[in-house]
């Protein structure tokens, strides 16, 4: 199973979407373990968001779609805004 996982940092208005196997620990090396990387700068991140998908194929095209001009539109307007 692949999560697709949407991430918030409240202090800085960031959004990160990504896509992992294990959620839990990419959800730590986002915040604690990472040394280096686009997140470490806006820690800390809150998971507002995952999806579930039976495969890596499907759960990588769901990131990809999110990462899009709409879906980020989404994110921010049926996601963020309701925080």
């Amino acid at each position: 199973m692949y999560q697709v996982y949407i991430l918030y940092s409240p202090n800085y208005d960031k959004i990160y979407i990504g896509c992992t196997g294990n959620l839990a620990e990419r959800l730590r090396s986002h915040n604690e373990l990472g040394k280096k990387g686009w997140t470490i700068g806006f820690r800390p991140w809150v998971l507002v968001h995952q999806e579930t998908y039976p495969g890596k194929k499907e759960a990588l095209l769901r990131e990809k779609q999110l990462k899009g001009g709409q879906g980020r539109d989404w994110i921010r307007n049926e996601i963020i805004s309701r925080l």
